[in-house]
């Protein structure tokens, strides 16, 4: 991107995160770039994307996994990039299913807000070229946690399993993927065997739960507030 006079222009920069403190560490943190000008901040995305309807275009939003407003990172990262904006999720939250979520949406890559400063600043400035950010939670995200055997699950399976270990029963996964309830059966022995050949047994559906959580198919269980 040019200015006139043949300098290059900053990347233009926008930012979703519904946590106020979060926002203004962002921009003291990318104020000192004068590539980088971040120039739009909202809680959501359907906001962000009104305010950017009258501004010129942004070459990269920031987005934090886990908003306000409950919606998902699959719907946020579609939404943005339908209207032709790549994204960096910026994110606080250790949980392998949102973050594969995002991964699965196409974002170009995930940054922990507890990294330093040049890290989440050379991070934001690739993203905004355009480039991929390879760190260990996108490489997670994509290949599965390095640390567990990877099971090698079809589609069908993890569409299986996840339905199963989520709580629906066999006949219920049956209705919902269209299967017999025979097939489905068939598909839970296989995956249960897929996971005690990789040294993860799962006889039990709570066993196959936690799979599924270790794996990234479900989400990570918030944990409940003390009273």
């Amino acid at each position: 991107m040019w200015a006139e006079g043949g300098e290059t222009a900053p990347r233009r920069i926008g930012l979703v995160e519904d946590h106020e403190s979060v926002a203004i560490g962002l921009a003291a943190m990318l104020a000192p770039e004068p590539d980088l000008d971040l120039v739009l901040t909202a809680g959501t995305v359907p906001e962000l994307l009104a305010a950017a309807v009258n501004s010129a275009p942004l070459d990269l939003v920031v987005l934090d996994l886990r908003l306000a407003d409950g919606s998902s990172p699959e719907e946020n990262v579609r939404a943005l990039r339908h209207r032709g904006v790549e994204v960096l999720v910026f994110t606080g939250a250790d949980n392998a299913f949102l973050v594969r979520a995002a991964a699965k949406a196409g974002v170009l890559g995930v940054v922990r807000k507890s990294e330093d400063v040049p890290t989440v600043v050379a991070a934001v400035r690739r993203a905004a070229s355009g480039e991929q950010v390879v760190t260990t939670d996108w490489a997670a995200a994509i290949d599965g946690d390095p640390q567990l055997s990877d099971v090698g699950l079809s589609p069908r399976q993890e569409e299986v399993l996840t339905l199963y270990a989520s709580g629906e029963k066999a006949s219920r996964v049956a209705r919902l993927t269209g299967l017999s309830e025979q097939t489905v059966n068939d598909y839970l022995g296989r995956i249960r065997q897929k996971y005690a050949d990789a040294g993860r047994p799962a006889p039990t559906k709570t066993d196959l739960y936690k799979r599924a959580v270790e794996d990234g198919w479900l989400p990570v269980p918030e944990r409940q507030p003390r009273g």
